[in-house]
């Protein structure tokens, strides 16, 4: 295994019943405690990729390794965030972002004691006790997020997290994912089909193909962490990441 690699993707493919390929031969290395992002066009096996990763999808070809294992199924050093929140529409706030230590057998005190901590962490203070239909799309993902934080993985999985949010409420939480990173040092991995987001958060950005999905480039921004978010947004580096992923990109657009 790569050195710094955390999470190594050898030689990936995934063809779905009636014979639809959705990724073909990927090769990826995920450096530890950075973030990357996925993207490229509708359909190109982004989601499927992190899936497979999860280990809630077999592939049909090749290994994900974690840690030095051969990755057989999920595990507890993975969370993952999913795009539709998957919350538990029985179950409030305190007992939905407590439930994966509820899994794994942690006392009743003791998990809601981890999960207060990281609902305040998250913003969410003060709606222990709401339910998920009382809640906005935006209050749902930071559900999502401090569940995933208080399993405390290593590796974070988010699927496309902010797309349900609008532009300004999506720049928020980009500031604040970055914010808990910078704290956590979580190795974390994100589909997006925003451009900007991917220069903005990302250590990483794979672009992958139209299906099916293969590597087409790895752009590795060079933009310095410690400026305010105003200031990355105009930082050259940031400006050129932006302009080289949708030229790239632009190709596959009909």
């Amino acid at each position: 295994m790569h050195d710094d690699a955390i999470v190594e993707v050898k030689g990936i493919g995934k063809t779905y019943d009636g014979g639809v390929e959705a990724l073909r031969d990927v090769a990826l290395i995920f450096p530890s405690g950075q973030l990357s992002t996925l993207l490229g066009p509708s359909g190109c096996g982004k989601t499927t990729l992190l899936k497979i990763i999860a280990g809630l999808i077999v592939p049909n070809a090749g290994e994900v390794w974690i840690k030095g294992k051969k990755v057989h199924g999920p595990g507890p050093e993975r969370a993952f965030v999913f795009q539709d929140f998957a919350l538990l529409p029985w179950a409030n706030v305190l007992r939905n972002v407590a439930f994966g230590l509820e899994l794994q057998g942690v006392s009743r005190e003791r998990r809601e004691e981890i999960a207060r901590r990281h609902i305040a962490e998250v913003g969410l203070g003060g709606f222990e006790s709401s339910y998920p239909n009382q809640l906005s799309g935006g209050m749902k993902q930071r559900v999502g997020l401090a569940r995933a934080l208080t399993v405390d993985a290593d590796i974070i999985l988010m699927d496309e997290p902010f797309s349900s949010v609008d532009e300004q409420t999506r720049r928020k939480f980009q500031e604040e994912l970055l914010d808990l990173l910078r704290h956590r040092q979580k190795t974390v991995i994100v589909v997006t089909h925003s451009i900007e987001e991917a220069a903005y958060l990302s250590d990483q950005i794979v672009l992958l193909t139209p299906r099916p999905g293969t590597v087409s480039r790895i752009i590795r921004p060079a933009i310095e962490r410690s400026k305010g978010p105003d200031e990355i947004r105009r930082d050259q580096n940031y400006l050129d990441a932006v302009d080289e992923i949708w030229q790239i990109l632009k190709q596959y657009v009909v």
